[in-house]
């Protein structure tokens, strides 16, 4: 079983190759949290992710025989461009395999690393299957992302790092997909801190770790999408799931919209680039998934690396999940006027709509009667409160969509 002095010799090896991401202190989620609030901003590695610490400590302890035969893995992305870019510079060749829909961007950069790249398979179970496969028929050493000793140690001084940065802190919330990140920092800080709370984060649609822990084994749970795709593992580590039973406190799950909330939250008060795995932690803060007030917390924001055609995305579902982008329609008289005085009532509401559109002889309206879309800018879920309020109290028909 993996041990404190793994991890210390982790560090050791790739302390010189690896940034010493900041810990850094939020004003503002503090207050929002009532719990003094730091973020791990593991996002600022070379190659965008934690993964680096883990993949780096494997590959400086290849055999001689295994590095000049090279090494494979299976990735969603962010393990995958850490062997990459870290393989180039020790002059390791490395065939990285990817889900066909991995990220763009995560694809981009494993290339320019130097990687070979294959896309296979529909998620990263497919791709860990195919790289198997090419690692008995080519010879090459495999490096599991998360089930493996010398990776988990790897992502381990983490912990380390924390420690050190606030030995002070009373809880560190960390986003779980096979286990890897989890298992090494609580290991480390349990043994620094018995007292200190860990607590893991699971994107709701997929929450492998959580449902291993129930029945006490790894369990392959079904396909599903999420927007967090570096947390989106169907099956634990075996070895990262007993380390998760000795130190792991607690697992809770977060929904998509609550991610991409966070995600935004990141954006705009941070101005912090996090990608949907790595706003984990905040969405299960913010959103009271854990009962933390008044205590000091880290969150460990493991990876920057989202594709930018999802930010936009992402940023409009954080939106609605805020309340400050609805949708709804209103049935309305087919009459010159009622349309202008619709408007004008919403503007007297201080919403600012973005999109209109009318419809007729669809549905159940009469055939005088018109359906208005409308798409506004708002402040906030309590002012959609008021605007539904005050349009049903004015007459208007009105169906809320979000």
């Amino acid at each position: 079983m993996l041990s404190f002095v793994d991890v210390e010799e982790a560090r050791r090896r790739i302390r010189d190759q690896i940034y010493l991401s900041p810990l850094s202190y939020s004003e503002t989620i503090s207050r929002m949290s009532n719990s003094e609030v730091f973020f791990k901003l593991d996002n600022l590695q070379m190659t965008g992710s934690f993964k680096e610490r883990g993949a780096l400590n494997r590959l400086l302890t290849l055999t001689t025989d295994e590095a000049e035969h090279g090494v494979i893995a299976a990735s969603a992305g962010n393990h995958g461009m850490a062997v990459a870019f870290h393989s180039q510079r020790l002059n390791v060749e490395s065939t990285i395999v990817m889900p066909v829909h991995a990220p763009l961007i995560k694809v981009g950069r494993v290339r320019l690393y130097g990687a070979q790249t294959i896309l296979h398979g529909e998620d990263y179970d497919e791709a860990f299957t195919e790289a198997q496969r090419l690692s008995h028929e080519r010879g090459l050493t495999f490096l599991h992302a998360f089930n493996d000793p010398t990776i988990i140690a790897g992502q381990g001084t983490i912990g380390l790092e924390l420690y050190e940065q606030n030995s002070h802190l009373d809880a560190v919330i960390v986003p779980v997909g096979g286990g890897g990140l989890i298992a090494g920092t609580a290991l480390v800080l349990k043994v620094l801190n018995p007292n200190i709370r860990i607590i893991g984060v699971q994107a709701e649609a997929i929450p492998s770790m959580k449902a291993a822990l129930e029945i006490g084994a790894p369990i392959r749970l079904a396909p599903a999408t999420t927007i967090a795709d570096g947390i989106a593992v169907r099956k634990v580590g075996e070895i990262a799931l007993e380390l998760v039973k000795q130190h792991v406190d607690e697992i809770v799950t977060v929904t998509e919209g609550e991610i991409a909330n966070a995600v935004l939250l990141l954006l705009e008060i941070e101005k912090t680039v996090a990608e949907g795995a790595a706003a984990a932690p905040l969405a299960a803060l913010i959103n009271k998934k854990v009962s933390l007030r008044d205590k000091n917390i880290a969150l460990i924001v493991s990876g920057g690396n989202i594709d930018v055609n999802l930010i936009s995305r992402i940023i409009e579902k954080g939106l609605i999940q805020e309340g400050r982008l609805s949708r709804f329609s209103v049935v309305i008289s087919d009459r010159p006027g009622n349309l202008a005085r619709l408007t004008q009532r919403i503007a007297d509401l201080d919403a600012n709509i973005l999109q209109i559109g009318q419809s007729r002889g669809f549905g159940r309206i009469a055939i005088d009667q018109t359906e208005v879309e409308l798409v506004v800018e708002t402040a906030g879920l309590d002012h959609v409160e008021r605007i539904r309020n005050q349009l049903s109290k004015d007459g208007f028909q009105v169906r809320w969509e979000s």
